[in-house]
This record gives structure tokens, C-alpha cells and sequence, in this order.
């Protein structure tokens, strides 16, 4: 598996595992739901970190397909090579950095985080073109 493939995939783990701290900050905090509470659309109060991590899982969604396209086109185009590697690493680096930061609340640093993930983005792009 070539290395954008690998940070694809690793991408794709930190969006997927990015649920698990609003899960387990809303279960401290709430309790378990309840069947009634399936029924109503009221969201439960949380902490401001709770929220956070819902916002970078939701973030993480967000930016997953741009990313998952331009990797998939370098590796079926077969242009898939170090400069491509490069950016990936930086993509999935700069999410790592930026899910931590926004659910630690460090507004600066989730700043930088989100803008390097999306440089490595139009890097990528750019690259492929």
C-alpha cells in the first residue's frame, strides 16, 4: 500500500474514533440515554469540551472527502509519489494536531491546525494538476 493510501486510511480512523470523546463526555455527564430520550430531538447539556469534540468529529467529517477524492484520483492516475506522500502526511498530521487543540479549546492553534490541513489540501491539488 502506497504511503497516501496509508494516510487515507489513517484519516479515515481518526474520523471514525473522533466520536468516542462527545460519547464518553456526554455518558459522564448525562448518564446513559434513555429510550425516551431517543425521541426527543432536545439535545442534552454538555460541557464546552463535550461540544468541542462534537465539532471536531463533525469538522473531521467534513474535510475526510475532499481529502479521500484527491488521494484516490493521485493513486488511480498512478502520479502518486513522494511530493503526494508529503501532503498527506501534513493533512493527516495537521488533523491529529487540530482535534486535539479544538477539544482542548486552544482557538489559536485550531486556527493553524485547520489552515495547514488545508494547504496540504490545495498543495495536494496542486500537485496532481
Amino acid at each position: 500500500m502506497t504511503a497516501d493510501l496509508t494516510y487515507l486510511a489513517m484519516t479515515a480512523l481518526l474520523t471514525g474514533l473522533l466520536w468516542l470523546p462527545y460519547i464518553l463526555g456526554q455518558i459522564s455527564n448525562n448518564g446513559m440515554m434513555k429510550p425516551a430520550d431517543f425521541a426527543n430531538p432536545k439535545p442534552r447539556k454538555a460541557p464546552l469540551w463535550v461540544q468541542r469534540a462534537n465539532r471536531a468529529h463533525v469538522n473531521a467529517v467534513e474535510t475526510l472527502a475532499p481529502f479521500a477524492v484527491l488521494v484516490l484520483i493521485a493513486h488511480v492516475a498512478g502520479v502518486a509519489d513522494e511530493n503526494t506522500a508529503l501532503w498527506c502526511a501534513v493533512f493527516f498530521w495537521a488533523r491529529v494536531a487540530h482535534a486535539i487543540v479544538y477539544i482542548l479549546g486552544i482557538p489559536f492553534a485550531r486556527s493553524f491546525a485547520f489552515a495547514a490541513g488545508n494547504v496540504a489540501l490545495i498543495a495536494l491539488f496542486i500537485t496532481l494538476i
